[in-house]
């Protein structure tokens, strides 16, 4: 660790104390840094590194709401406003008893560099709530909704700030937020993304984290003269960005062997086709049941409970030559990604945000494989955030296909502004760097050119 890396790391650790999520983000990047900051001391002089990491705005506020029983529950929200230098703060709203303040400005950090890469003029922020959707009725997620937006209205806006969904939030969640919003400021405006297709959403959003992952992983496999075509693939999670991470990879020919969700996992050594996607998609959207049921409906596959004692993930031993975590942050340690080299893994593509450890990386950085971060690799949601941005700004609705092609070409641009930048500053290859070094220019140019704000 240079001194540069070690002084930054020690003033981030002591201004964000109980923070590892946001201190593991910001070393990540900052170790990337390094080879800009030696080409360019304008941005050093200018301290931009040290400005990025501060959040411009940090919103916490109280959630009162009253359940099915009539008792008042008290929840905690949040809006972290991390950098607004390329355009309005722009990140989804999470709701999981998990959320936190660390964990919501490591969110927000990644998001600045994620939507940069996009080629969309969108700053970076991330929200939420320690709220739990699941085993809420519908009333109940709708009054904690109400409730979350009386706060939060006053603090976002079109021009401003546009939250989407993320875990916990869905079109359910969405709907709810947008009528609240447009009640209090009487005013029907794009604030939102993630929206119904009847009212503001655009065709593609569902699909896009998924769908983008996939194009992202094909490009990279093509740097190689290899396609998706033939390749066993292992998937975690069950919700959105796995599911429609499947459906893509099925649809390039590829085969899906696994998926999960909080209790454990299921391993389906003959495939995960489009009928049994079909089922899943059933079971976690509608019927919000747990990934166990499946190895119940299909009894050739194996289901695996969650075991807490043990220091790896057996979803990542298995034989397979392309893996996609798509569940949660750091689901993938040092052990679980020598498993999947072990195992003949030659790409991993990340469609959750930060899923793997800094040693993991390590790991897939040594062994010379196809590693994605999730700053480029799952940056389709957010780009489609933005094309739905776009529609709102105009009245307008792209077709399906129109929508899927400009997908497609934003993810082969951030694939190829990823190869260009790991090229010009000497690592060829590494998608860490070239993530976070395409990402950073792009904001500190901005930076620089608006002055000391």
């Amino acid at each position: 660790m240079s001194e540069f890396v070690e002084n930054l790391m020690k003033e981030v650790k002591a201004k964000n104390p109980d923070q590892p999520e946001f201190h593991q983000a910001v070393y990540e990047v900052v170790n990337s840094l390094e080879l800009v900051l030696e080409k360019h001391p304008e941005y050093r002089q200018a301290k931009i590194v040290e400005r990025i990491v501060e959040p411009e705005r940090v919103l916490m506020f109280r959630v009162p709401w009253v359940d099915d029983k009539g008792e008042i529950q008290i929840n905690r929200g949040y809006r972290i406003e991390m950098n607004s230098a390329i355009g309005p703060y722009k990140g989804g709203l999470r709701f999981h008893p998990s959320v936190n303040l660390g964990i919501l400005k490591f969110l927000a950090f990644e998001q600045v560099f994620k939507n940069s890469l996009t080629t969309l003029p969108m700053g970076g922020g991330k929200g939420g709530s320690d709220f739990d959707p699941k085993g809420k009725s519908d009333a109940e997620v709708m009054r904690f909704c109400q409730s979350f937006m009386t706060e939060l209205f006053r603090h976002i806006g079109p021009d401003t700030d546009v939250p989407a969904g993320d875990i916990g939030v869905g079109g359910r969640e969405i709907g709810f937020l947008f009528g609240q919003y447009k009640r209090l400021r009487n005013e029907f405006t794009g604030v939102l993304t993630g929206k119904g297709l009847s009212w503001g959403g655009s065709l593609i959003r569902p699909e896009a984290t998924g769908y983008g992952s996939v194009y992202f992983a094909s490009e990279m496999l093509s740097t190689r003269g290899e396609t998706l075509e033939g390749k066993t693939c292992l998937v975690s999670g069950s919700g959105n960005v796995a599911q429609y991470t499947v459906e893509k990879i099925n649809q390039l020919g590829g085969k899906v062997v696994t998926l999960s969700d909080s209790s454990g996992y299921i391993y389906d050594e003959e495939g995960i086709d489009a009928e049994k996607l079909a089922y899943v998609m059933e079971l976690k959207n509608v019927k919000r049941g747990r990934i166990k049921e499946y190895a119940e409906k299909y009894p050739n596959a194996v289901y695996t409970p969650r075991d807490s004692n043990l220091d790896y993930n057996p979803l990542w031993n298995h034989k397979a030559d392309c893996a996609f975590p798509s569940a949660t942050q750091n689901e993938i340690n040092e052990k679980d990604a020598q498993h999947l080299v072990a195992n003949g893994v030659i790409t991993v593509t990340e469609g959750a945000n930060m899923p793997t450890t800094i040693e993991g990386v390590n790991v897939f950085l040594d062994a010379g494989i196809l590693y994605g971060p999730g700053k480029a690799a799952n940056a389709g949601g957010v780009a489609v955030s933005g094309l739905e941005m776009s529609q709102n700004s105009m009245r307008y609705s792209w077709t399906r296909e129109e929508v899927d092609a400009k997908l497609h070409n934003i993810m082969k641009s951030i694939h190829k502004t990823c190869v260009d930048a790991s090229e010009d500053y000497g690592t060829p290859g590494n998608y860490v760097n070239g993530a976070n070094i395409g990402g950073f220019l792009k904001v500190a140019n901005a930076m620089m050119d608006q002055g000391i704000v």
